[in-house]
C-alpha cells in the first residue's frame, strides 16, 4: 500500500496540497501559509468538517478560556478512574441528557474506537459469546486499523459497502455477531439503518456505528444521523460513536451507550479511557459551549442554512452524492494525476479542497471531496462550482 500509494502523496505535497499551514479568520476562509499576514493571500476552505461552521464560533472559543481560567489547569495527569475534572462529568451529563443515552467523552474519536475494539471481540457485549464482527468495507480506516486486534480474540469478516444480503447470511450462520460501519461516509453516503435495524430485531445484530460526520447535522438537539433512526433508548444491542470536534464544533469524541452495564465496563475496562487519554479542559469547556448552542433555536438555522448551501451546490454541479442531505460532495476524476492538477488550480483560484486517492479510494478513482458548510455563503459556492465546471472541461477534452 505504502509503495503503490506514495508517489500520489509525493506530488499531492509537490503541488502544495498537503500540510497547507494557515491562520483562522472569520467563516470559512483561512490566511494560507506562513510569513507576515499581509502578504499571505486568503483562502475559501472547503477541506474542514466544521458542516455547521461552529468550529470558530465566539460562545465554543470563550467557554474553552472559562475552563482553563476556572481551573487554572489544562490537564490533570492521572488515571481517570481516579480523578477527573468536574467540568467533564458536567459534560458527560449534559450529553446523556441531550442525546437520551449514556455518554462518554474521549479525547479523540479515534481512541474511542480504540478502546470499544477489544471489549466488542471479547463477548463482554454479546452475552459471553465471542462475536463473528463483520467490518463494512468502507469503514473508516480509525475503524478498520484495529482489525489485527479484534482478530486476536475473534473471528473477523469483511462485506461489501452496504451489503445487507452478506450480512444477513452471516446472522443466519451465527449466533453472535457484531457489524462495525459508519452512519454517514467520510467519502460520501451512509449506512442503511433502517435494514441494519430489521436485521437487529431479526437476529439480535449488535451495531456498532460511527457517526462522526452525522453527528449535530440532524435532530432537535443534533444527536446525529444514527441516533436519530433510534426513537428510543438504545438498548443492549447498539454503540454509537461521535465525534465532538466535526459538525459538533469543539474537540474529542464521545461513546453512547444504551446500558448502564455497558457505561460501566467501559468505565473500568477501556484501556484509552482509563489511562490518562480525557480531553483536556480546553477541549471540556469547548464542548460545554456547544452544548449551550445545541440546546438554542440557532442549531436548527444552522442546520436549515446548511441544507440550503447542499442545494446551491447541487444545482450546479452533478454527483454521485447529488439530492443526499450530507454535506460531502465528491467530484469523480479517475486520474491520480488529474485529480492533483485539478487541486491544485482550485487553489490557484482561492479554494481549497481535498484530494482523494488511494488508499484512501480506490487506485484509479481520485477525485476532488468538498465539504459544504452552514458558514460557506452561496457565492462561494457558486464561484467553486464555476471553477470545478471549467476545470473538468479543460482536463476532459
Amino acid at each position: 500500500m505504502i509503495d503503490k500509494s506514495r508517489p500520489y502523496f509525493d506530488a499531492a505535497h509537490a503541488a502544495g496540497l498537503m500540510a497547507v499551514q494557515g491562520r483562522s479568520t472569520t467563516g470559512r476562509t483561512f490566511i494560507s501559509g506562513t510569513g507576515p499576514l499581509e502578504s499571505r493571500p486568503e483562502i475559501t476552505d472547503f477541506v474542514r468538517c466544521s458542516y455547521l461552521g461552529l468550529d470558530n464560533h465566539p460562545m465554543i472559543v470563550a467557554s474553552a478560556i472559562e475552563a482553563i481560567e476556572a481551573h487554572r489547569s489544562l490537564r490533570w495527569s492521572c488515571a481517570r478512574t481516579r480523578l477527573n475534572f468536574d467540568l467533564l462529568g458536567e459534560l458527560e451529563e449534559t450529553l446523556s441528557e441531550m442525546f437520551c443515552a449514556r455518554v462518554l467523552a474521549f479525547s479523540t474519536v479515534m481512541l474511542a474506537n480504540l478502546g470499544a475494539m477489544p471489549l466488542l471481540a471479547s463477548g463482554q457485549l454479546t452475552c459471553g459469546r465471542r462475536p463473528v464482527v463483520v467490518f463494512d468495507r468502507l469503514a473508516h480506516i480509525s475503524l478498520a486499523y484495529h482489525k489485527p486486534v479484534v482478530a486476536d480474540e475473534t473471528r473477523v469478516e469483511t462485506i461489501g459497502h452496504n451489503d445487507i444480503d452478506a450480512l444477513e447470511r452471516l446472522c443466519r450462520e451465527h449466533p453472535a455477531v457484531v457489524y462495525v460501519c459508519d452512519g454517514v461516509y467520510s467519502m460520501g453516503g451512509n449506512s442503511p439503518i433502517k435494514e441494519l435495524r430489521q436485521l437487529q430485531e431479526r437476529y439480535g445484530l449488535f451495531l456498532y456505528i460511527d457517526d462522526a460526520h452525522g453527528i449535530s447535522l440532524f435532530g432537535r438537539q443534533g444527536e446525529g444521523f444514527a441516533r436519530s433512526h433510534f426513537p428510543q433508548m438504545l438498548g443492549d444491542r447498539t454503540i454509537i460513536v461521535a465525534s465532538l470536534a466535526k459538525g459538533f464544533g469543539a474537540s474529542g469524541g464521545m461513546v453512547m451507550f444504551g446500558t448502564a452495564d455497558h457505561e460501566a465496563l467501559f468505565r473500568r475496562y477501556s484501556i484509552p479511557y482509563a489511562f490518562s487519554v480525557a480531553p483536556n479542559l480546553a477541549a471540556v469547556g469547548a464542548a460545554l459551549g456547544s452544548c449551550k448552542i445545541h440546546r438554542s433555536t440557532e442549531l436548527s438555522e444552522r442546520q436549515r442554512r446548511l441544507a440550503q448551501r447542499i442545494k446551491v451546490f447541487d444545482r450546479h454541479v452533478a454527483t454521485a452524492e447529488q439530492g443526499n442531505s450530507f454535506p460531502i460532495r465528491m467530484i469523480a476524476i479517475g486520474s491520480e494525476a488529474e485529480a492533483i492538477a485539478i487541486g491544485r488550480e482550485l487553489l490557484d483560484a482561492g479554494f481549497y479542497t481535498s484530494v482523494t486517492f488511494f488508499p484512501t479510494v480506490a487506485q484509479g478513482r481520485a477525485g476532488i471531496r468538498v465539504c459544504i458548510t452552514a458558514d460557506h455563503e452561496a457565492r462561494d459556492i457558486e464561484w467553486l462550482c464555476d471553477c470545478i465546471l471549467k476545470r473538468m472541461g479543460r482536463h476532459n477534452r
